[in-house]
């Protein structure tokens, strides 16, 4: 299945994204964050919408007030927030007959959400082994709580800028390295599969030095998707892709979850994107 992200309209109802996508005839709808609207209203308006193939991911449903989600937290109230969001996620995917739900990978610290995407604010940060044996475990419970409702939990990899892995002098982020990436996964239920988000793996690769096409060749036994957009190497843009983009040749063939997380107003452009990988996928079967 291939989705098209509603992350690019955040200040935009879910309702009015899926309007908007579905009068350009896009019927597969990753859904991503966007202006709360309450649990009972969205799910009553998705159910109606049978002709759509919906997939989860992350901020959804919306919270009411919104937070970073990490579930490797060590603050009880964060996590709790973390847990039920992804719990509730979850529950919703299996009333939608989605097949998997998606989040992102944990913090060493709880970020402002208005940090997202720019320099982090400097704080201490928690011990990296402990925070990743803590997110291993709650990410196998979740996985569990999924497999009973037939929903596979994808976790996504995080993206480290040379920026903050300097205001550190570390990096902060849980899973953004493919050694880190590739010890999680040997671990994890078998209820888990990683998201490969392109985008964060290019600039991850910038700012540690390692082989970007190596690093996706080690990583592909373990993802199950992909999101896929293009950036510069230096900031996660959620570009526009083409043919030429580093990854695009290199695609596992075998994969069934495929979101175009490409940040744009322009829908002709949004589904000519999506057409162009669905071209390269119907090769393949």
């Amino acid at each position: 299945m291939i989705y098209l992200s509603t992350g690019g309209f955040q200040n935009l109802t879910p309702q009015s994204v899926i309007q908007k996508f579905n009068e350009k005839g896009i019927k597969s709808i990753e859904l991503s964050g966007g202006k709360y609207v309450a649990q009972e209203k969205i799910i009553k308006y998705l159910k109606k919408r049978n002709d759509v193939n919906y997939s989860l991911h992350n901020y959804f449903p919306v919270p009411k007030k919104k937070f970073v989600i990490n579930l490797a937290s060590i603050e009880q109230g964060i996590f709790k927030k973390t847990f039920l969001n992804i719990k509730n996620g979850i529950d919703i995917s299996n009333k939608l007959n989605s097949k998997y739900f998606s989040f992102h990978a944990g913090f060493l610290f709880d970020p402002n959400i208005k940090d997202l995407g720019k320099k982090f604010a400097k704080v201490k940060l928690q011990n990296r082994k402990k925070s990743i044996e803590l997110f291993l475990n709650r990410v196998n419970l979740l996985a569990k709580e999924a497999k009973k409702k037939n929903v596979k939990i994808l976790i996504e990899n995080n993206v480290i800028t040379k920026e903050n892995f300097k205001r550190f002098n570390q990096d902060p982020l849980l899973l953004t390295h493919p050694k880190e990436i590739i010890e999680f996964f040997k671990k994890c239920d078998k209820n888990v599969g990683l998201l490969l988000d392109v985008g964060h793996l290019k600039v991850s690769a910038k700012t540690y030095g390692f082989n970007l096409f190596k690093a996706h060749e080690t990583l592909k036994p373990y993802v199950e998707g992909y999101h896929l957009s293009d950036n510069d190497g230096l900031k996660d843009s959620n570009s526009e892709f083409t043919k030429k983009s580093w990854f695009y040749n290199k695609l596992k063939k075998n994969v069934k979850y495929i979101s175009i997380e490409v940040y744009s107003k322009n829908f002709k452009k949004l589904k000519s994107l999506q057409n162009l990988i669905k071209e390269k996928y119907d090769k393949y079967y």
